[in-house]
């Protein structure tokens, strides 16, 4: 069996914001290993940290603290959040994001031809015939009629959109892309679309995904593992189906619980969370799960449990049996 490749380690990434001095924290000490390939699938309520995330991974803001460790061929293991402005220049291209908006992230006064290269230009010496060659074949490959790259986004539906987004992260052939709530502003019938483009992308270009959503059935169609998050903590993290079969941390079963079920006549108890998600600038002490939390017990209240490894499946819960598993 061939071994799995390390493409991307996050260690104990944390990103605080200062708001009228006060400390809001929105993401704590996040570590995963990432294998080329693979998608991650990354879900939580929001406000859970699952876009901080992602944009400190592609260094779209500044993590306040932590490591992103890129496996690199050329120069071995980079920690992308500490490139120079030049080395980071050479590694961008490596590590490109699919925005939630396909109408806002899109440049309005620019023409579709010059968004998708645009990425080229800064970050290549192809002459301006490669460009066109290269921009015509990655718009034939996410499904754009080459005769429309002079048009404006106006002119394009959202899914069309989306499909222009996807061109402009993968000009570069990058390794990594983040998928931020990539699908989640589209119709239905659309998403199916660009899931499908999204996993043909995936097998021609051995990519790996970061997928960032709250549509469960999709991240279950389209992830290998999944990271489930609370109030910036990963609260549970293992592969897909084992995960949405035999959930094990309390707040992974009621997110899970809350998924529209497609089959009607399979019975599904709602598991209904106690009070609201807790401010991030004032967390609750202990677990800051547990005042939502059916299960919580007294050490619940004073100590943060850590991420523990059940067969595989890491959990941050005390008191995980009672979801049926025991620790």
């Amino acid at each position: 069996m061939e071994e799995k490749k390390v493409v991307l380690e996050i260690k104990n990434l944390s990103k605080v914001y200062e708001s009228k001095g006060v400390n809001v924290k929105a993401l704590t000490d996040v570590s995963l290993t990432v294998y080329q390939g693979e998608t991650i699938g990354i879900v939580g309520e929001s406000g859970c940290g699952k876009t901080t995330l992602g944009r400190c991974v592609v260094r779209g803001i500044d993590a306040s603290s932590g490591q992103v460790l890129f496996h690199t061929e050329e120069d071995g293991v980079i920690d992308f959040l500490k490139t120079t402005a030049a080395q980071m220049k050479k590694y961008r291209r490596d590590i490109q994001m699919i925005f939630q908006d396909p109408y806002a992230s899109l440049d309005p006064r620019m023409t579709v031809f010059d968004i998708i290269s645009e990425p080229l230009r800064y970050n290549s010496n192809m002459s301006k015939r490669e460009i066109e060659e290269a921009v015509d074949k990655i718009a034939e490959q996410v499904g754009l009629n080459k005769a429309f790259l002079r048009r404006y986004p106006h002119a394009f539906s959202g899914g069309q959109r989306q499909r222009i987004g996807i061109a402009r992260s993968l000009i570069l052939q990058p390794k990594v892309i983040v998928c931020d709530e990539a699908v989640s502003a589209l119709d239905v019938s659309i998403q199916a679309q660009i899931i499908n483009l999204l996993e043909d992308l995936q097998k021609e270009y051995n990519l790996t995904y970061l997928f960032i959503s709250h549509a469960l059935s999709v991240v279950r169609h389209i992830s290998d593992r999944v990271m489930v998050m609370y109030l910036g903590r990963m609260v549970e993290f293992g592969e897909t189906e084992e995960l949405f079969a035999n959930p094990m941390h309390p707040y992974t079963r009621a997110l899970l619980s809350a998924a529209p079920q497609p089959d009607p006549d399979i019975a599904v108890d709602r598991i209904i969370l106690e009070g609201e998600v807790p401010n991030p600038a004032a967390p609750p002490s202990g677990c800051h799960f547990h005042p939502r939390c059916a299960y919580r017990t007294e050490r619940c209240e004073k100590e943060f449990p850590p991420l523990t490894d059940h067969d595989g499946r890491l959990v941050a819960c005390w008191n995980c049996g009672a979801c049926g598993e025991g620790n």
